[in-house]
């Protein structure tokens, strides 16, 4: 799987302890940013993702930011982007399943490292669902049509 990854300078460490689990778990990653703890702007790293994932090229984002609002708030404004704030497993399995989630947001401040590595976990190993919820996500993706 190839998975487009970013954050900010908050997220720096945990999007390091991130990538390590993600080539562990054998996938392909792309590094967004940031790169070192210079302060930058949340919006500009989740553009990038978002745009990244939208076009096709990666199957899925993930962001990092202090709290991870920031991040979904920014990376949802991005048609054919489902990104969701996760601070649990269940969560994470719930949005693949059920929202056909593309970007997994996490907050540096909120969850640790060992958390954030089984949010991830969970979030890769789950499969969109189908069925009831494809009626769903299409209504999502309507909205963004009243954008236009």
């Amino acid at each position: 799987m190839r998975i487009a990854v970013g954050c900010d300078h908050a997220g720096l460490s945990l999007k390091q302890s991130i990538m390590g689990v993600l080539s562990e778990m054998g996938h392909e990653y792309d590094d967004f940013g940031c790169y070192d703890a210079a302060s930058v702007d949340y919006p500009d790293i989740a553009k990038a993702v978002a745009e990244a994932v939208a076009s096709g090229d990666f199957e899925h984002g993930i962001l990092v930011c202090s709290t991870g609002i920031g991040m979904s708030m920014a990376a949802n404004k991005v048609p054919d982007v489902r990104a969701a704030l996760c601070h649990d497993t269940f969560s994470a399995r719930r949005t693949r399943e059920h929202n056909d989630a593309n970007v997994l947001c996490l907050g540096a401040s909120v969850v640790g490292p060992g958390l954030a590595e089984e949010i991830v976990k969970a979030y890769l190993a789950a499969e969109f669902a189908g069925g009831r919820h494809l009626r769903r996500v299409e209504k999502i993706r309507a909205l963004e049509k009243c954008r236009d």
